[in-house]
């Protein structure tokens, strides 16, 4: 008799699969339960940092990411949206930010500036994207991706930026 519990799945080649639903115990969510555009925005962050630290042309970015695994489940038109128009316009992005920063945008580290990019841009371009949901994604980016407590900055400055852009939604 073994101790495997009868409802253990851990052998199943299925099993991850199967348990993806739902929330992981630090309220991530799972792979599964992400939505094309969440994958686009996270691939986003990686393509824009490519740009922010290693100064790589557009083009080659675009093409590096589009090969990167799972990128097929990901919005590409989103992932367009996001990457172009955050390189295109990043000074005018760049201005909405700084004025909710609490030190020059130089200092923030590049996850957070690449983060800051997306949100701002959502905020202008992405109308059909609620503010609270450009909020929340761009929260659960600087989680993943970013250090420690740079959630808490993030928040503090999208919801900034939201309130400003976006007063009626407010």
């Amino acid at each position: 008799m073994t101790d495997t519990p009868p409802n253990d799945t851990t052998s199943d080649a299925t099993a991850p699969a199967a348990k993806s639903v739902g929330k992981k115990a630090g309220g991530l969510r799972k792979a599964a339960d992400k939505s094309a555009r969440t994958r686009a925005r996270e691939f986003g962050v990686q393509a824009l940092y490519q740009y922010l630290v290693g100064q790589n042309t557009l083009e080659s970015i675009d093409t590096f990411t589009r090969d990167l695994t799972g990128f097929h489940k990901a919005d590409s038109l989103h992932f367009d949206t996001l990457l172009t128009g955050c390189i295109e316009d990043r000074e005018a992005l760049e201005a909405m930010i700084s004025p909710h920063l609490d030190r020059p945008i130089a200092e923030v580290s590049p996850i957070e500036h690449a983060v800051l990019l997306i949100g701002a841009k959502e905020l202008t371009s992405c109308l059909d994207v609620p503010m609270r949901v450009v909020i929340n994604e761009c929260i659960e980016l600087a989680k993943s991706f970013g250090g420690t407590d740079g959630h808490k900055f993030v928040n503090g400055v999208v919801h900034g930026m939201a309130l400003q852009s976006r007063p009626a939604e407010a």
